[in-house]
């Protein structure tokens, strides 16, 4: 499943952005295939809201049965939400990783970073490849 109304990261981590108060703003998450390949998350951590961040900086972890795994930030910007749900139930990563399962909200600092990710359809020949 790649829905085609974000872009992806080749470390399988995804943004979707939506304008809110003439902000662009970046709800970010891990791919299913990251979930899948990460095995049952048993913890996330996760930056603080107000922490700032540069494009592809790491911002927090995920940690499974298998591994622990950087969660990178596909765009530069302020950490402006963390999904607590998250943090309470690490499980929502592998269950809904693409929407319930999203991970933290960033305010974009450079929208022109958006065109140096995949979209939908590079993404998935990635994962295939």
């Amino acid at each position: 499943m790649v829905p085609d109304d974000r872009k992806y990261t080749e470390e399988h981590e995804w943004v979707r952005v939506e304008e809110e108060n003439g902000e662009l703003i970046g709800t970010v998450g891990v791919t299913d295939f990251a979930a899948s390949e990460l095995g049952d998350v048993v913890f996330v951590e996760l930056p603080e809201v107000g922490a700032e961040f540069g494009q592809k900086d790491p911002c927090g972890t995920i940690e499974s049965v298998k591994a622990v795994a950087d969660l990178f930030l596909p765009v530069s910007g302020e950490v402006m939400e963390i999904n607590e749900s998250v943090v309470d139930n690490p499980e929502l990563v592998n269950n809904d990783p693409m929407d319930a399962g999203w991970l933290v909200k960033v305010r974009l600092a450079e929208s022109g970073e958006l065109d140096e990710l995949l979209d939908a359809e590079a993404y998935g020949r990635l994962v295939e490849g």
